[in-house]
């Protein structure tokens, strides 16, 4: 059987895949900046921008787990309620852009490749944050593990539309899918918000 970890080595675990999301999503930003700009694709833009929620919801939790007071946790858990909201609403935001421009992306190689490797890699990050929170019984990271989660959604919507594109051409795919995580970013945003007036 397994040793019981002390508080002290989970909130350093918790830190640490905080301080990693931090580095992956801000990397992030310059290669979906870089692969938006070449495809002309508003999808992984905005999958770029989405990148900065994310960090924000990172520095939040950072900053929770290294205080103690509850005054602190409140913020905490209203600032990620508040980063569910602006999700859902830039993304139902570039569903409407893009259906009234009706705009047709290139396809995009690097944007299908780093979805690809996001998806992954933010599902086993949120499932590892969904872990510790629970030891640390800690809402702030749990809470922000599914922000985390939400942006493997968001990645893997953004490449089935990426590789839906260039395959076939079906440049309305990737929309549909993004109102999925709509609904899921208004449910968890409204969510925290609820835990957030409990504490």
């Amino acid at each position: 059987m397994s040793k019981q970890k002390s508080p002290k080595s989970l909130l350093q675990r918790g830190l640490r895949l905080e301080y990693f999301t931090l580095f992956w999503n801000v990397v992030g930003i310059f290669i979906t900046a870089f692969a938006a700009f070449k495809a002309h694709s508003v999808a992984i833009g905005g999958f770029g921008l989405d990148s900065l929620i994310e960090i924000g919801a990172s520095t939040v939790v950072i900053w929770e787990l290294k205080s103690s007071k509850e005054a602190t946790r409140t913020k905490a858990l209203k600032l990620i309620g508040v980063s569910f909201y602006i999700i859902a609403i830039y993304i139902l935001v570039q569903v409407i852009y893009l259906l009234t421009r009706g705009s047709h992306p290139g396809a995009s190689m690097l944007g299908i490749a780093w979805t690809a490797i996001t998806f992954v890699t933010m599902l086993l990050l949120a499932n590892a944050k969904r872990i510790t929170g629970n030891q640390l019984n800690n809402p702030v990271l749990i809470t922000e593990g599914k922000v985390t989660l939400i942006d493997a959604y968001l990645a893997g919507s953004v490449l089935i539309g990426l590789v839906l594109n260039a395959t076939l051409q079906w440049w309305w795919a990737d929309l549909a899918s993004a109102l999925v995580i709509v609904y899921y970013g208004f449910k968890e945003g409204r969510a925290a918000l609820r835990e957030a007036k409990h504490h």
